[in-house]
């Protein structure tokens, strides 16, 4: 009996294929051997009708738009000999050596893509351009002396050179819980992915209502620089409450401390930003925030590093998430005494 139904699947088969050959629609084959399978294979009708029919319709539909697309964007890197370029580059750098090569070219392809994205929300937002160029200065000179000058500007300024030493801890900080935490759980507490996934979705979905409690916090009751020092010293506690967890801890509890990573780590932009658009001198609101976003880009590029040589010399993550929470704490402490002995400060 098996062996006659593998037959028939055969046949089946062949005779699509045939029909396709011959000019029959693709589309229409496919359907037809993907209920002829089913049928033989004693499918219900049921499960024909809305896994073939529906949902086979909607995978089709997605693949057609990836293929197409796909191909789109493969014949502008090929006409306009960016492919051929990227390739001879990678084959001239890596030489002999193939590893390096694929690697290479799956980088550049990775940043064509990005920069390909990039290009597309710039179309995207060029509509609402004038309501964002109200304040635009056309002759403001952009190159990297300035850049410096921008940065160097920010930095003179005692409160808002604090904002940038804070942006860069808290941005390293929030990169250690979204890069490294689920592999935490995984690899140096032994969860399967699905109860380590389970834990981070609660922490992240909690931080978007942080988010904004924090904010109508330092609207009303406690001033933004304090509040800023305050996230601080609990995002510190919890990082290293973080490095404490132990394996056989319920998983309640893992849970419990990862919100309190979130809520701290990860909830914290809107206090500061808005901080530093109070603090920016007058129409440099733009360029202020740039700055200061700057050291927040530092931040997330230097302590994954610092966390990676810490887990490579150790062998464990409890460290890396301890140097993140020593610069937090540092930021936290340093601004709440700040507030505590503003003459002392001054």
């Amino acid at each position: 009996m098996e062996t006659l139904v593998g037959l028939l699947l055969l046949l089946i088969f062949l005779a699509v294929v045939v029909a396709v050959v011959r000019g029959q629609s693709p589309i229409i084959m496919l359907i037809i051997l993907a209920i002829g399978w089913s049928a033989i294979a004693g499918i219900g009708i049921g499960d024909i009708q809305n896994k073939i029919l529906q949902g086979g319709g909607t995978q089709y539909a997605s693949a057609v738009i990836v293929i197409v697309f796909g191909a789109w964007f493969a014949q502008i890197l090929i006409q306009t000999g960016i492919a051929e370029s990227v390739i001879r580059s990678a084959v001239e750098l890596a030489g002999d050596r193939p590893v390096v090569t694929a690697m290479t070219v799956t980088l550049v392809t990775a940043l064509l893509v990005v920069a390909g994205l990039c290009l597309v929300t710039v179309v995207a937002l060029q509509p609402l351009r004038g309501r964002f160029d109200t304040d635009r200065n056309p002759a403001q000179p952009l190159s990297p002396a300035d850049i410096r000058a921008n940065v160097a500007s920010v930095l003179r300024d005692p409160a808002l050179r604090t904002l940038c030493i804070a942006m860069f801890s808290f941005v390293g900080l929030q990169s250690l819980f979204t890069g490294f935490f689920v592999l935490y759980l995984v690899r140096g507490l032994g969860y399967d992915l699905e109860r380590a996934g389970i834990v981070f979705a609660i922490a992240v979905a909690v931080a978007v209502p942080a988010r904004i409690g924090w904010g109508w916090l330092a609207s009303r009751l406690v001033k933004p620089a304090t509040l800023l020092a305050l996230l601080g010293i609990a995002m510190a506690g919890a990082a290293v409450l973080t490095g404490l967890i132990d394996p056989v801890w319920p998983t309640w509890a893992a849970t419990g401390i990862a919100i309190a990573f979130s809520v701290t780590a990860v909830s914290w932009h809107g206090v500061l930003l808005a901080e530093v658009a109070r603090l920016s001198p007058s129409g440099r609101i733009g360029a202020t925030t740039g700055a200061v976003l700057a050291f927040g880009d530092a931040g997330s590029l230097v302590l994954p590093l610092m966390f990676t040589a810490a887990l490579s010399i150790t062998g464990g993550y409890g460290i890396g998430f301890l140097i993140g929470g020593i610069l937090a704490l540092g930021v936290g402490t340093t601004g709440l005494w700040r507030r505590v002995n503003p003459a002392a400060a001054g």
